[in-house]
């Protein structure tokens, strides 16, 4: 983690002077080592939030990115030419792949942004109202620590099952080699770290530019569907659903274009002078196709009715010969800002899913379709109510509907995982695959591997199969 750790340093040392300058009176700075101590930054209540949002904002679209090259949600279209993603696209994968294993580097760094916020807070001075705002940044740094565990395991675990190797929990911040924990062992302290983090954040915090107490149920909710913990799931998404209620057909566009908030629980703010990027600019660039939505998926949608499909997905047939007629819509941003455009981390139409499938899977069919059917009813306009024959049924027409609803949100590649599929491609949507067509569990691809640099400067990594 020596890495992770010196980008870290560097953040403190740029944030130092600023924290500073909110003490009234001259400190005694003495010499230290190259690592900035954190008691010395964080110094007030003030200074913890500096912390927080200096987390916050290290967390990107790489794992969107990453999801929409090695999936069928998109294709590569014959327009693309500047060769970024492709070998990742065409599936050709190895611990050197940067685009693919950037996440890793990601995640690790917010991670250890909170840590060091985490050592100094107890030490953190505070009195009347501030006793309750370090208690809400605490339980912020908690989740936002689970929740990046919980993305690494989506991406780095060999497998999703107790005993495989999953990713090294980190909760100190120190120059180590540490050796990866199971996923089992993972899981555990992340369910430890939210569990935590809702008894500080209090139930009117309702900024969903930060971690609130819906945030939580949310992660909880996503955290137990992928232990196979089915009545937790059911139980966190309830909770999450009965926080932010769905959005109705009227307001669902403007979630898109930043323009309404509903049922969106968690998001990244991004703005126009971050570092960040444009995720908007991963799919379109300066008049250029880079990568559009397959025929796949774009034949799912009832594109007459259903209000995901404008919102997602834009039609132009008007761009010329050659050129793509379908384009990623969901992150356009506005005429200002084109591709800049916030990031949504937890909805409620995914909570819904997840209730639903966990609904089938304790057997409860009825109820499972009854919140697959809400969903629909909620985004198609004149949507007649489906029945299913049993669970196995309702568990397809789920994953269907998570394909669509959650298209460019980061999740596919993930759900095939936790089923053990493989990702398919028609093949007009291959045209351009060089013959990846086919990923099945085991290939390469199918799970991300360890960044080679953290390979080779942590003896105790060891690397996932088949790298």
């Amino acid at each position: 983690m020596i890495r992770y750790i010196q980008h870290t340093v560097k953040y403190l040392a740029l944030m130092l002077p600023v924290c500073l300058l909110s003490c009234n009176k001259q400190l005694d700075l003495s010499p230290t080592d190259s690592i900035i101590d954190p008691g010395r930054t964080f110094r007030n209540v003030s200074d913890l939030n500096g912390g927080l949002l200096g987390a916050y904002t290290r967390l990107t679209y790489n794992t969107i990115y990453n999801v929409s090259l090695v999936t069928d949600e998109c294709m590569l279209p014959s327009e693309n030419g500047t060769g970024g993603g492709v070998a990742s696209y065409r599936w050709q994968i190895d611990p050197g792949n940067t685009t693919i294993t950037e996440s890793f580097n990601e995640y690790y760094i917010t991670i250890d942004r909170a840590n060091r916020v985490l050592a100094a807070l107890p030490q953190v001075p505070a009195k009347g109202d501030e006793v309750a705002q370090r208690d809400q940044y605490h339980g912020e740094l908690l989740a936002l620590r689970a929740y990046c565990h919980f993305q690494l395991l989506q991406s780095y675990a060999q497998a999703y099952t107790p005993s495989a190797l999953g990713v090294p929990f980190m909760d100190v911040s120190k120059i180590s080699s540490p050796a990866r924990n199971t996923f089992g062992e993972v899981m555990a302290r992340i369910e430890d770290d939210l569990k935590a983090a809702k008894k500080l954040i209090p139930a009117d915090f309702e900024d969903n530019t930060h971690i609130t107490l819906a945030a939580v149920s949310a992660i909880q909710a996503r955290v137990a569907l992928y232990e196979q913990k089915w009545s937790d799931a059911v139980t966190y998404a309830t909770e999450a659903i009965n926080a932010s209620p769905l959005a109705s057909r009227n307001k669902f566009a403007a979630i898109w274009k930043d323009a309404g908030e509903s049922e969106v629980i968690w998001k990244l703010k991004q703005m126009a002078n971050t570092n960040n990027g444009l995720i908007g600019g991963v799919y379109f660039k300066k008049r250029v196709a880079l990568y559009v939505p397959s025929f796949e998926l774009v034949k799912l949608f009832d594109k007459d009715n259903d209000v995901r499909y404008p919102a997602y997905i834009q039609f132009d047939d008007t761009r010329g010969s050659g050129k793509s007629v379908y384009l990623v819509n969901k992150y356009a941003g506005s005429n200002g800002n084109p591709g800049l455009a916030d990031l949504k981390l937890f909805r409620t139409g995914e909570m819904y899913l997840i209730r639903a499938e966990a609904l089938a899977e304790l057997n409860q069919v009825a109820d499972g379709a009854t919140d697959l059917n809400d969903l629909r009813a909620a985004r198609i306009s004149g949507y007649t109510a489906e029945t299913f024959g049993g669970k196995d049924a309702l568990i397809t027409a789920i994953y269907t509907e998570r394909f669509k609803e959650l298209a460019f949100e980061g999740q596919r590649l993930f759900d095939l995982r936790r089923r053990s599929l493989p990702v398919t491609r028609e093949p007009e949507d291959a045209v351009n695959a060089l013959g990846a067509v086919l990923l099945k569990p085991g290939d390469r691809g199918y799970v991300f591997p360890i960044p080679d640099a953290e390979t080779k400067a942590n003896k105790n990594m060891v690397q996932n199969q088949p790298y």
